[in-house]
């Protein structure tokens, strides 16, 4: 019995290893995007070197003509989509993740800790 515990206690402990691999694999998508500030994105997208965006609240990461990637964030500027496709990029809008903490999200995330911590008691 004894035996079965702590084979039980390994295999989950290798199951959070790989699930933290995996958490901080996610992250870094944007990790080689270039940081632009606006006035650069908004001379580039007016010298047609700006190919897509994708817009998500205030944050705008697209890639340019050369296919670079980069990221900027933008002001409340309500004629911005207007100019962008005047200049024929294309534009891809996602929702803005606001952070919510619902039950069902601090469960899923707290799950593999009280797994290992019933196991153990």
């Amino acid at each position: 019995m004894n035996n079965l515990r702590n084979l039980a206690l390994w295999i989950i402990i290798a199951l959070l290893l790989v699930a933290l691999f995996n958490l901080f694999q996610g992250t870094s998508n944007h990790a080689s995007a270039a940081a632009m500030n606006f006035t650069e994105f908004n001379e580039r997208m007016t010298h047609n070197e700006v190919r897509a965006v994708t817009i998500q609240g205030n944050q705008i990461t697209g890639q340019l003509s050369a296919g670079q990637q980069f990221t900027t964030y933008a002001p409340d500027d309500p004629a911005l989509v207007s100019r962008m496709l005047a200049h024929n990029v294309n534009i891809s809008v996602k929702p803005t993740d606001d952070g919510s903490f619902s039950l069902m999200s601090v469960f899923i995330n707290w799950f593999p800790m009280l797994l290992l911590i019933g196991v153990w008691i």
